[in-house]
This record gives structure tokens, sequence and C-alpha cells, in this order.
């Protein structure tokens, strides 16, 4: 089977690359530094040629409102026009758990416009809904950094590692298309501020957490359950305290 990856020299697309051809599948990395541009179409027909499956784990450069959105409706609109001239048979996409819930944030925004676009495209379709990866706590930390304050909500978070996510994603490629959402998170929840103030000692960064109910995540206020998943998500074997250990 042949399986386009787009996206696919990333975090999660150079492991999910890996794994489909570990399974034998014949799976291409495809990004602007292989010569597949989503935003204008180049190589894309060619890469697409032949293809049974495309998966999108491509992410916008900007976090800015009007150039996220813009990545996302630009990319998906001219991918999915592309697959139907290919005859692709099964759209992945992956996103992220409680998009629908952060619905004032910008990013979250493109996101669900993403999802929309794919529901209405008539290509068979699964969209993986993915907690925040074990990965991007850095980078959940660096948004809500003032100065040298880190303004978090005490709310709920299950994240997942990177790994496990490329896993899921694989095994729901390699599917029947479930033209819905397969949600898929780690085995451990945890409060997101003392989960980010335990991460930053355990590097002797000297930020300071501030514990802030009313503090944003990436421009959406949250509730207590707005970042876990429902019930019926496939939770994923590795622990954040495991693969803590390993990084060390």
């Amino acid at each position: 089977m042949k399986v386009v990856v787009i996206g696919g020299t990333g975090l999660i697309g150079s492991k999910l690359v890996g794994k489909l051809q570990e399974h034998g599948h014949e799976a291409v990395a495809a990004a602007p530094n292989t010569g597949v541009n989503t935003l204008t179409g180049e190589g894309l027909a060619e890469v697409l040629e032949s293809a049974s499956v495309v998966v999108d784990v491509s992410n916008s450069p900007s976090f800015e409102d009007e150039a996220v959105m813009e990545f996302f409706r630009t990319s998906t609109t001219n991918l999915l026009k592309a697959e139907v001239q290919a005859g692709v048979t099964h759209h992945v996409a992956l996103s992220v758990v409680g998009t629908e819930r952060l619905q004032e944030s910008g990013y979250f925004r493109a996101k669900q416009a993403q999802e929309e676009l794919i529901k209405e495209s008539g290509v068979p379709y699964s969209i993986v809904h993915a907690t925040q990866f074990f990965e991007f706590m850095k980078g959940i930390a660096a948004a809500a950094t003032e100065g040298d304050t880190v303004r978090l909500a005490p709310v709920k978070i299950q994240p997942i590692y990177s790994d496990d996510v490329a896993v899921a994603v694989g095994r729901t490629a390699v599917g029947t298309p479930v033209n819905g959402v397969v949600e898929v998170a780690g085995p451990d929840e945890f409060e997101l501020d003392q989960l980010v103030r335990k991460g930053l000692a355990a590097k002797n960064d000297p930020r300071t957490v501030v514990t802030d109910e009313h503090a944003t995540y990436f421009g959406a206020e949250l509730q207590e359950a707005t970042l876990l998943p429902g019930p019926g998500a496939r939770i994923a074997e590795t622990r954040f305290a495991d693969w803590v250990a390993q990084q060390q």
C-alpha cells in the first residue's frame, strides 16, 4: 500500500514513515524539502500518483491567527483536490483533542476549519485527535510565559508520547476509513500547572509557574476537562515518568 505522509519530515511524520515502512508499506515523506508544497500545489500530483492513503500531519509555521487559518485552508483545499484527481481512497489527518472546545483560539479555529473541509470533501476520511505530546510541554510553557512567570490554569491534561501518536496514526491509516474522529491519549492524568512546574524544576529552569484559573491556552480559556479525551479514547502505553527517565 502506498501511503503519502504530508509533513513527513517532522516529529510525527518521520516516525510515522519509519513505522509504516517497517510493516512493509510504501511510505513516502512529502514536505517542501522533498519537493512537495501543499500551499502552492507543487509536486502534489506527482507524489500522489498510485497512492491509496494520504496522511496529513503537517503544521503551520506560524500560529498567528490569519496566517494559521490561511495555511490550513489553503493546504487542505489543495491536498483534497489533488487526492480526488489521483483517486486516493483514505484521507487521514492529525488534529487535537478538544479542538471543538477551544474556538477562542485562532489556532484551533484553523484546525476546526481544516476538519470541516475534510468532512465536506467526499474523500473517505479518518481524523485522529491526540492529546498534547510530551515533547510539546516546553511549547506550552513558552506560550504562557511573561517575563519570568508562566501562568497556567489548574486543569486536567493527559499528554502522550509522540511515538505512540505515530503508532495510532499508522494503524488508522492502514485501516478502514471511520468517516469520523478517533481519540488517542496518554495513560496518566495531570494538572497542567503542576506538570509544567515539575518539568521546569527538573531542568533547573528559573521561571516561576503561577496557578491562574483564567490563564489562557493559546488564546482560549480552559475548563476542567477541555483538554481531556472522551469515553472510548485509545489509551497509549508510555508513561510520562518513563519518558522523562529516558531523556535523562
